[in-house]
């Protein structure tokens, strides 16, 4: 049924989307032709045809032993150490998850993969785009609450997308998932053809752009609540799936296995109860209003 799937970002709080395909995807036969992902949302759909949640978060939860905060103050005085863990256990998550022999299941088993990062604005330098696109993705997050935000297109931010296929190995793979998730301070700024990348949700962290406009039937798997919808809806011809409620796990921290596992099993209830309204999604898909389907 659904020729496109749209995965947002969210960081952890992506396990849901892992959670609820899982569930859904053998159930309903899903087979996209097209997937977009952006920031951990782009790397959880990697991760759906390299290996599987179950092994990831197992991987996670033997890391995470050694990390008990987010953030270490005293390195600031310690030569060569991050305050923030968060770049250098994403990155080994990235190449134990995702690279050697699960590099090559994914570039075998997975459809296109589209992997969406923000490109800053040319009147801008590094630092102070980091500072605007931060100011404007909290705003866009806590104030508007926009499901597609317009902040950072209106200030110069520009999205770029490379294909997962377009990867020669999988160091350039987990690059490209870097660049798309590059949120200082807990990453630094990526570099790619010479110039600075950041998290592709400065333009848009649900990327429906990044799909084909007239590309048959989309599925969009958000990451984050938006309360005036259903936790199924219709908007623009597609199909947008929502958490039913606020999960557990938080975008950057690094200490709560607990947290992923409860949003990851989150995603299997809410795919179940996506399941008992399919047929009426499948039969009815043309007439749906625009505000809500109310299958969940």
């Amino acid at each position: 049924m659904f020729e496109q799937v749209v995965f947002a970002g969210g960081g952890h709080r992506c396990w849901w989307q892992a959670g609820f395909w899982e569930v859904v995807a053998p159930a309903i036969e899903l087979r996209p032709r097209v997937i977009a992902g952006v920031s951990a949302g782009a790397a959880t759909a990697c991760l759906l045809f390299a290996n599987d949640s179950v092994t990831a978060l197992a991987y996670y939860r033997e890391v995470l032993k050694g990390h008990p905060r987010n953030a270490y103050p005293m390195n600031l005085f310690r030569r060569g150490r991050r305050v923030f863990p968060h770049n250098e256990i994403y990155r080994n998550a990235l190449k134990a998850l995702l690279g050697g022999e699960h590099f090559r299941q994914l570039m075998w088993s997975a459809p296109e993969i589209r992997v969406q990062f923000a490109r800053i604005p040319r009147w801008l330098g590094p630092r102070s785009a980091v500072a605007l696109g931060i100011v404007g993705y909290n705003i866009e997050k806590y104030v508007r609450r926009s499901l597609h935000p317009g902040f950072g297109r209106a200030v110069g931010f520009r999205s770029e997308i490379v294909r997962v296929q377009d990867c020669r190995s999988d160091d350039e793979l987990v690059s490209l998932i870097i660049a798309s998730s590059c949120t200082p301070p807990f990453t630094p700024i990526e570099y790619r053809d010479g110039r600075p990348t950041m998290d592709g949700g400065l333009v848009d962290n649900v990327p429906v752009d990044a799909v084909d406009p007239d590309g048959g039937a989309t599925l969009v798997l958000t990451t984050r609540r938006y309360p005036e919808h259903a936790p199924v809806f219709i908007r623009a011809g597609r199909v947008y799936v929502q958490p039913s409620r606020k999960v557990a796990a938080s975008s950057w921290d690094y200490t709560s296995p607990d947290a992923y596992e409860q949003t990851w099993r989150q995603g299997r209830e809410d795919g179940e109860a996506f399941l008992r309204g399919f047929p009426s999604l499948r039969t009815g898909l043309g007439s749906l209003p625009e505000t809500a389907a109310g299958l969940a």
